[in-house]
């Protein structure tokens, strides 16, 4: 799981970011000693900074060349003073990127994952599914809907991985009942439509309505 580190001293800021992040799968921690940023930069040892410029005791240029002394981590400058002059000289103490606040958190996530592709070489930083809005993180097991968290269990998210894989196709139950064996001792058709309507309920109270289309005599669909 990779380390997202924020170095923003508006509080309402950086937990909207930590929230997004922590939702596509990275492990997020912000700075709250604004005199400690090499200190909490060392032990949390992070894959990439999102960096503010106007921060308390030392801007962000300060704290983007001290880090450049020792590291080369991706840094990203996050901030509202996004005239030329900042933002050539944020690359010039060696930022990676600059985004303007304010921001759309999509656009912010997007960068940091493209940041995250071309620095360390994987595939994809969260391997995500997305349906009608709703985004499956397979790092997580999360699903994600309108910000919210939805936590899912084992045999929850193996259903919806397994119906998000197939979303145009119709899954049998026979296929969802072979995908359960695979972790549960014993499933049966009264185990699987227990877990369907378990996972219904938790959609429809998250206003995912009618997510998961019942096909009489076949299988599911989400629609």
């Amino acid at each position: 799981m990779y380390r997202l580190l924020i170095v923003e001293d508006d509080m309402g800021i950086a937990e909207a970011i930590e929230k997004q992040a922590t939702a596509w799968g990275l492990t997020v921690k912000c700075i709250k000693d604004f005199q400690s940023v090499m200190q909490e930069f060392a032990e949390f040892n992070p894959h990439l900074i999102l960096m503010d410029i106007g921060l308390p005791f030392f801007d962000g240029y300060y704290w983007c060349s001290e880090i450049r002394k020792v590291s080369k981590v991706p840094i990203i400058f996050i901030s509202s003073a996004s005239d030329n002059m900042n933002i050539i000289m944020a690359m010039n103490m060696g930022a990676d990127d600059f985004i303007s606040k304010p921001f759309d958190q999509s656009v912010l996530m997007a960068k940091v994952q493209a940041m995250l592709r071309r620095t360390y070489n994987f595939s994809s930083a969260v391997p995500v599914i997305e349906h009608n809005g709703a985004l499956l993180n397979t790092g997580s097991n999360m699903l994600v809907y309108n910000d919210k968290n939805i936590e899912l269990t084992k045999n929850e998210y193996k259903i919806l991985l397994v119906l998000m894989e197939n979303k145009s196709k119709v899954v049998s139950r026979e296929r969802l009942m072979e995908v359960l064996w695979e972790t549960d001792s014993f499933i049966d058709e009264n185990t699987l439509t227990v877990n369907v309507g378990r996972l219904r309920k938790k959609l429809e109270a998250a206003g995912l309505n009618d997510f998961i289309k019942t096909k009489f005599g076949v299988g599911y669909i989400v629609g």
